[in-house]
């Protein structure tokens, strides 16, 4: 008994010890403007990743604190997140009293942001939508770098498009499965309730999902999270719209256990900053929760974001010599108004029904079905029996007459010429209409993409011990898009044949010879009609550790993608082939990544990253020519895709930075485009045919190698100096093949008609599109009366057109006998297939704001000028593929001004942003 006593004084003495070891750390978390509390900022020490959340009244209390120098992390929306340097003693309580979280501006830039991202820079040649959409939720300053002050030069990063990263609304997949890419304008407009977002970069891990090479956004938009509180706004810019209005009101989590949040905005233009680019988008957004109780919490998230612009198009030199950078040829007036026959419209509603279960303390359940419905399409001009209506139609340019003098017209200046037709001519159009007794001589369509996908997924947040995590999710799309050309406007025309005007036959110029010469009218299907079809079911899973100085994670995925054709037109070319249910094409991927954090100390990181997964080609390259059959592209495979990337990572209270080399390697991918060529068929007489053909690039290799650095140091407590650079080269690294699909070569025999033109010489040219070098400095200072001001300076360099793949076979020297055409010579050739390098840059941008606390109500001003110099700069470009051999080429090019020049994308001059708003 004695013994006994003895033990239990001796084990109640150790636990008192053990206790008194022990360290807290409590404080308040509270606005630094209003000193009102804020509930639910993060609170954590940096080195272990202990965290708690604060209470309402905005108190935390942080347990089991290990003794010594600390860094305490604080975190909210919508506010900077702070470091704080904290002296821990062992088995003593820390108050470290209010601690003061400044209100977040790039909260307000990001209204500016989105001009940049929701403009899809042109039309289809200008590839994807800017990958700094899925930056917005970054406070890293490289990344910060990349969205704000890079993003409008089409800065991409690590040179990966948005197919290769994932962006995601409430655990649900926003990527198309047609290109892969998200559609950002699918919630345009909508900032103040796409705020709660995650992000991270490459193939870090994320608690939704497996991702990819690029990065992954979670945008959640449960009604719970958001801060009760109301906000109006009002904003007026330059850019691709002139005027922006928003409203939103957040109730914040109710007694009776409901919350919900309304927002609704409205941008519009009569022209933007391009000649003829008007635009009108509305948007809309309903969010409502009802939590039952502790476990079980229902959301319903409903979206609609309406958008319709007028785009612009590429130009060449001598075009925009003549005419200024701003021009664009793809509008004319009508009835004294601009009329752009370009427009491009995007209405696409989602649903989203989220399920919340906490089983236990440990495990968290989100189950998600979604359904997004609605449209996206273009407008484009058909002339079957009207000239070519384009300005910038080579027949119609200066340098054709030059290269062609024996077509000019006696007495006309061509330049002259070229500067009084230099926009669409409608009442031309009307004209021809008129005088036709066919049918329409020209009209407007519409080429549709009408969707139908629902999604449904579960997601299990799990804490199987103190040290680790799993994060396992399941996923099913089910895709239905019929892809069709409806006649928008037959401009004063009573009806338009369903056929091809350029192709006259009596059976091959037929869309549907199930119903051949069809009489259509406005409304009706024209040109093509068909449907594709895609299920696509995913997993993952994925376990994280956490130690005192390692913390690594390992995640695996599979996938299964179903790809089908069904044609609704039977068409003249392919007869056998166009009507019906093509086969189904399967495809099965698998991926591995994981990773390690080592902890030098508190402040010192370093953080290694590796993956490997395959990818199934996207929808848009499984098929040649979905418009007219339902031929599969040839040699088509699964991608290979492996990345790796190291970092040294910085973070004290004044001082943070990050240091990143990366390798990505993407092997065996498919790539179709759609030009007119010269040159490459010929006709029944054996004359050249001038053909409208799809180009299949299969096999292409690409590696992208670089770095990243990002800086941030706090000068003072109200000066901040930032700087960022990234240096790449992200180049094609083999020799793919290349094959051609033109139509006018089918037969009844020949249902797929491709003709193989060998190797493409790609090797070692770079990958185009966007800047591979870019360095970014700024200063901003911060006013304790609740004022700023910023100035950034950025560099961007070696940024390349696009070339044209065809040149780059034994076709462009070679002619049919298979001898080299005169003066192709080594070094001529190289000169003539030079990659075109687009000069440097320097972009200054400048910005500020100021805010007022009046009566509980914040009332703020936020203004940016971008571009502040007005630089004139190309942003992107390509070679045109028309002239498809060296003599074409060099003929078009006698006379220094060829018809056929590159085109190129310009950026925006100097832009302004202002934006006023009021927190109630």
């Amino acid at each position: 008994m004695k013994k006994l006593a003895l033990s239990l004084l001796f084990l109640f003495q150790a636990i008192i010890v053990m206790a008194q070891n022990q360290s807290t750390v409590k404080g308040k978390v509270v606005d630094s403007k209003s000193q009102a509390p804020l509930g639910s900022a993060k609170v954590m020490i940096q080195s272990s990743g202990n965290f708690v959340t604060t209470n309402n009244l905005g108190e935390f209390l942080l347990n089991e604190v290990q003794e010594g120098s600390q860094v305490l992390q604080i975190s909210v929306e919508g506010y900077n997140k702070q470091n704080f340097t904290i002296e821990v003693v062992a088995g003593q309580i820390l108050d470290v009293g209010m601690l003061f979280l400044d209100e977040d501006i790039t909260v307000e830039q990001q209204l500016s942001l989105v001009t940049i991202t929701e403009n899809d820079l042109g039309d289809d040649s200008s590839g994807s939508e800017s990958t700094s959409g899925l930056l917005q939720s970054s406070r890293d300053a490289y990344q910060q770098a990349a969205a704000f002050n890079w993003g409008a030069a089409r800065f991409r990063i690590r040179g990966l498009d948005s197919e290769y990263g994932t962006t995601m609304i409430n655990g649900i997949t926003m990527n198309k499965l047609l290109d892969g890419r998200p559609q950002f304008g699918n919630w345009g407009g909508l900032n103040d309730v796409t705020r709660n977002q995650e992000f991270t970069l490459g193939t870090a891990p994320s608690d939704y999902t497996f991702g990819s090479i690029l990065g992954t956004q979670e945008i959640n938009t449960r009604a719970s999270l958001y801060r009760k509180g109301n906000r109006i706004s009002f904003s007026g810019t330059n850019t691709n719209y002139s005027w922006r209005s928003m409203a939103t009101i957040n109730s914040g989590l109710m007694e009776n256990g409901w919350a919900y949040s309304v927002s609704g905005g409205r941008r519009w233009a009569k022209e933007g900053f391009f000649e003829g680019t008007d635009y009108a988008a509305n948007s809309l957004f309903a969010s409502v929760e009802k939590r039952f109780n502790d476990k079980h919490s229902l959301n319903l998230t409903s979206i609609y974001a309406q958008n319709s612009r007028g785009t612009n198009t590429a130009i060449t030199d001598e075009v925009a010599r003549l005419k200024g950078f701003r021009y664009n040829p793809q509008w004319g007036y009508q009835n004294g108004k601009k009329r752009n026959s370009s427009d491009r419209n995007i209405e696409e509603p989602m649903v989203i029904l989220s399920h919340y279960w906490k089983p236990s303390n440990k495990t968290t359940i989100n189950t998600n079905v979604a359904y997004q419905t609605g449209s996206t399409g273009r407008n484009r001009l058909e002339f079957p029996g009207a000239n070519n209506p384009n300005p910038t139609y080579y027949q119609n340019l200066p340098s054709f007459f030059i290269n062609n003098p024996d077509r000019l017209p006696a007495g006309v200046n061509p330049t002259d010429y070229f500067l009084q037709n230099s926009q669409i001519n409608w009442d031309e159009l009307y004209l021809a209409n008129a005088n036709s007794t066919t049918g329409a001589a020209a009209f407007l369509t519409e080429q549709r993409v009408d969707d139908k996908q629902l999604t449904a997924n579960s997601i299990i947040f799990s804490d199987l011990s103190d040290n680790i995590k799993l994060n396992a999710g399941v996923s099913f799309r089910n895709l239905s898009s019929r892809n069709y050309t409806i006649i928008e406007d037959l401009l004063g025309a009573s009806y338009a044949l369903n056929a091809d005007g350029f192709n006259i036959g009596p059976e091959i110029s037929q869309f549907d010879l199930n119903n051949p010469n069809a009489q259509v009218v406005e409304g009706d299907v024209f040109g093509y009609n068909y449907k594709l079809y895609a299920n696509v079911v995913d997993a993952f899973t994925q376990f994280k550790f956490s130690y005192k100085k390692t913390d690594f994670y390992l995640a695996q995925s599979f996938s299964r993608s179903e790809y089908q054709r069904e044609g609704l037109y039977r068409t003249g070319f392919f007869p056998t082939t166009s009507f019906g249910k093509s086969e189904k094409q399967t495809f099965e991927n698998f991926g591995f990544k994981g990773g390690f954090t080592y902890k030098i100390s508190g402040q010192h990181f370093l953080d290694f990253n590796g993956a490997y997964m395959t990818k199934a080609p996207n929808l848009r390259n499984t098929f040649v020519n979905a418009r007219r059959s339902n031929a599969i592209t040839n040699d088509l495979t699964n991608e290979e895709v492996s990345s790796l990337d190291a970092s040294y990572i910085l973070k004290t209270p004044k001082f943070k930075a990050r240091l990143t080399g990366f390798m990505t390697n993407i092997k065996k991918a498919t790539a179709l485009t759609f030009y007119f060529a010269e040159g490459l068929f010929e006709d029944a007489e054996g004359d050249d045919d001038d053909s409208l053909i799809s180009e299949i690039l299969s096999g292409v290799d690409k590696r992208n190698v670089g770095a990243e650095l990002g800086l941030e140091y706090q000068i003072t407590s109200t000066i901040k100096a930032t700087g960022a650079a990234s240096y790449g080269q992200y180049i094609i690294a083999n020799n793919p093949t290349i094959s051609i699909n033109n139509d006018t070569q089918a037969t009844l025999t020949n249902t797929n008609p491709i003709t193989s033109f060998g190797q493409a010489y790609l090797k070692n040219y770079r990958q185009s599109g966007m800047p591979q070098t870019a360095a970014s400095f700024g200063l901003e200072y911060r006013d304790p009366k609740f004022w700023w001001v910023s100035a950034n300076i950025n560099y961007l360099a070696d940024s390349y057109i696009s070339v044209a793949n065809i040149f780059r076979t034994e076709n462009f020297v070679l002619d049919d006998d298979g001898f080299g055409y005169n003066g192709a010579s080594k070094e001529t050739v190289a000169k003539a297939l030079k990659q075109e390098r687009l000069p440097d840059l320097n972009l200054l941008n400048l910005s500020g704001g100021k805010s007022w606390r009046v009566d509980g109500k914040t009332i703020g001003f936020f203004a940016t000028i971008n571009n502040a110099l007005d630089v004139t700069y190309k942003s992107g470009g390509f070679e045109q593929s028309r002239k498809a051999t060296f003599q074409e080429q060099q003929t078009d090019n006698a006379n220094g001004t060829p018809s056929f020049g590159n085109r190129y994308f310009y950026g925006y001059g100097r832009t302004y942003f202002v934006n006023l708003y009021i927190n109630f």
